[in-house]
């Protein structure tokens, strides 16, 4: 509707103030997919810091209250989504779910699904970047053979990092078959970088 360009003049403090107003964070989800539809008609693009802000207000109390797989409806919404805004969602949504503490299984389900399916090449390589910039558990270890799935190009300081957080955290991960595998596929993937 042409009502949402006000998307586009607003600071991020009234977008915030919106966003509550219509209380985006608790919409039914059906809704939620055509309001992601709008944004993705919406021209000019919205700023990365509207992008972030909305992303945060429509996904981020789902996402770290999932104890289930995602309905069909909120997949939709992320998918639709992270085809325009990949970046801001991101760093928004990948950077609340390496702070949760615990398990999380729902929470790297998705994040392993958004790198399979959603994520633009420099946006796996954002996440790949957060990831590492946290201590490797057991949880993140689908996310990382996810990146490595996509095989995509690295920079060579990107590759470089994650070589090292692998030689550092390997004594911690001696009994771990999924670590093992990970290993093994960046070996495989990167081999001709990797001495």
């Amino acid at each position: 509707p042409p009502k949402l360009s006000i998307l586009n003049n607003c600071t991020p403090s009234q977008l915030e103030g919106l966003c509550s107003f219509l209380q985006l964070s608790t919409c039914p989800e059906p809704f939620l997919v055509r309001f992601c539809s709008w944004l993705l008609a919406l021209s000019p693009d919205l700023s990365y810091t509207s992008a972030a802000i909305l992303a945060e207000q429509l996904f981020l109390r789902r996402v770290l209250s999932l104890s289930q797989p995602p309905s069909r409806h909120l997949m939709a919404a992320l998918t639709s989504f992270c085809s325009k805004y990949s970046h801001p969602l991101c760093r928004v949504l990948v950077a609340a779910v390496l702070q949760e503490p615990g398990e999380g299984a729902e929470q790297t389900k998705l994040m392993c699904e958004l790198v399979e399916e959603c994520l633009e090449p420099h946006s796996v390589q954002l996440l790949l970047s957060q990831v590492l910039e946290v201590p490797l558990s057991e949880k993140l270890l689908p996310v990382l053979q996810a990146v490595l799935g996509r095989q995509e190009v690295l920079p060579p300081e990107l590759l470089d990092l994650l070589v090292l957080t692998l030689c550092q955290q390997a004594p911690a991960f001696a009994t771990s078959l999924n670590f093992a595998k990970l290993v093994t596929a960046v070996l495989t993937v990167y081999q001709s970088q990797v001495s």
